[in-house]
């Protein structure tokens, strides 16, 4: 993964309404859940919610699919934990870690 990338997603998550969404789209698996119910449990405006779902899936944090007439997103935990990885990769490489 890339600097560029990790700085993305960092970003995306560095907001609270996104945070929330992202740690609830964990939650669902990789069914995911539909916009609506989304917007419902974190009482996000139908709206708001739609910008902060772009900006987890620009950084690679989430993905929609359609069905029927929903957008069904889901949280993209490999690329979670591309990011995780990219932050420890020299972990320790200076001392032992205890």
């Amino acid at each position: 993964m890339d600097e560029q990338a990790v700085l993305m997603a960092l970003s995306a998550l560095a907001h609270e309404s996104r945070l929330r969404v992202f740690r609830l789209l964990v939650t669902a698996g990789p069914n995911g859940m539909p916009a609506g119910h989304i917007a419902e449990e974190l009482a996000i405006a139908p709206n708001t919610l739609s910008f902060h779902l772009a900006h987890l899936k620009n950084a690679g944090l989430a993905s929609a699919r359609r069905e029927s007439r929903s957008l069904i997103y889901s949280a993209d935990t490999g690329q979670a934990r591309a990011v995780i990885e990219y932050l420890m990769e020299n972990c320790c490489t200076r001392q032992p870690c205890c």
